[in-house]
């Protein structure tokens, strides 16, 4: 078993580094909304739907902005396109502070928001371009874990939100922009991964079955894990009356479950298999949604949310290790259109629970819903992996070598 130094060696840290710090960074940008849910619901006295609409918009915008990006840095490189992303968003939150002032203005915002989250795919192919497949994992784990931007969003935009007002967090928010920015432009360098294709063959994962496979997964993984995020702050305070910095920081306990553990998922999916670490998960994630039907404590639920969280995290971690051997010469392209349809998995989820929560007066038909879709995914994972054991990926999920694309598309291992 390899350690994580000798891990370290076989790639380029510096640039892992700024991957994660970018996308850690988008990444609480992009849930900003969510964080301060409670504030922009009391401004503007919301209805639980229309809460679950503003909440989602932000999550749904960035998944329809993350295949485009992802396009643009196969054409211009992951290092550009993640500059110009932080570059816009910068002026995006300059918007936010200046012009925000209705429940309009709010919507037209998440949409900006959205710009934030389309960094996924870049960041991570950005990240572990660098590292050869039997690392690939931890080290998209490690980018991946930027998600903890999360717990950035719900520690400190409450409190911001709070002391000065919601619409100056947004300030805030673009000032500190500047770090990630600095950071890439100074340390990191384009992966040598990158093959000139033409744009079909950078499409091509849109048209295979293994595609849309991914994308079901994820869409429990992380569009539970960003559905969440974005909903617990105005779960918590709308079911147990907590306070709104109390919400915020009950949140910012569950969502760093996930975003460490996104590490661990990765870690453990190289060396036990990527689909032997998902079918774990996705057996957690099925106990966890429903348990939190009985409407348990607030200690409990609490306690729950972690767990869910961690399963969800190691989730992720897990899919993207089989990602890149799936698609090793447009990792980018493919992990931007997983995450597209995951993310908008994660836009479905807080309407569904502000529909359930002001239709039937609880959350628990939300988790329920969740839950039997999360069982479905995982019937299927149980017949999708007999084609890709043996074919593109070896025992279990484990890297088989190094894979080359063949004419037809499909991944076939590579030989001597």
């Amino acid at each position: 078993m390899a350690s994580f130094k000798t891990v370290m060696k076989s790639g380029h840290p510096p640039t892992l580094f700024a991957a994660f710090l970018y996308f850690d960074f988008c990444f609480a940008i992009w849930v900003l909304n969510g964080a301060m849910g409670p504030f922009i619901t009391e401004t503007y006295k919301l209805s639980p739907a229309q809460t679950g609409f503003m909440i989602s918009l932000p999550i749904l915008a960035g998944a329809l902005m993350r295949f485009p990006l992802g396009v643009l840095a196969q054409y211009i490189g992951r290092k550009n396109a993640a500059i110009v992303e932080m570059s816009v968003i910068m002026l995006a939150m300059a918007y936010g502070y200046l012009f925000v002032s209705s429940y309009n203005d709010v919507l037209a915002m998440g949409v900006l928001l959205g710009i934030a989250g389309a960094s996924f795919g870049v960041a991570l192919s950005l990240g572990s371009g660098w590292f050869p497949p039997e690392h690939k994992g931890l080290a998209m784990g490690i980018a991946g874990a930027g998600n903890s931007g999360t717990v950035l969003a719900v520690l400190f935009a409450p409190p911001l939100a709070q002391a000065y007002g919601w619409q100056t967090t947004y300030a805030f928010a673009g000032l500190v922009m500047l770090l990630p920015l600095v950071v890439m432009i100074v340390l990191a360098k384009e992966p040598p991964d990158c093959e000139h294709q033409s744009f079909k063959e950078h499409i091509s994962c849109l048209f295979t079955k293994d595609g849309w496979a991914f994308s079901l997964i994820y869409v429990i993984t992380f569009g539970g894990f960003v559905g969440l995020s974005n909903f617990l702050p105005t779960f918590f305070y709308e079911q147990f009356a907590v306070t709104k910095v109390e919400a915020g920081r009950l949140t910012m306990l569950a969502a760093f479950m996930g975003s460490g553990i996104r590490i661990v998922g990765g870690y453990f999916a190289d060396r036990m298999g990527g689909i032997a670490v998902l079918s774990v998960v996705l057996l957690a994630a099925i106990a966890t949604f429903l348990s939190l039907t009985a409407t348990p404590s607030l200690v409990l639920t609490t306690l729950l949310f972690m767990l869910c969280f961690a399963a969800l995290g190691a989730g992720n971690g897990a899919l993207f290790q089989l990602v890149p051997l799936r698609w090793p010469a447009n990792t980018a392209v493919a992990g931007s259109m997983i995450g597209e349809i995951g993310a908008l998995g994660g836009a479905i989820l807080p309407n569904v629970m502000g529909l359930s929560k002001q239709y039937t007066g609880s959350f628990s038909l939300g988790f329920i819903g969740y839950a039997a879709f999360t069982a479905l995914v995982l019937g299927c994972l149980a017949l999708w992996q007999r084609k890709w054991v043996g074919r593109w990926v070896g025992p279990r999920g484990k890297a088989l070598g190094t894979p080359t694309e063949g004419e037809t598309g499909q991944l076939q291992p590579a030989t001597a």
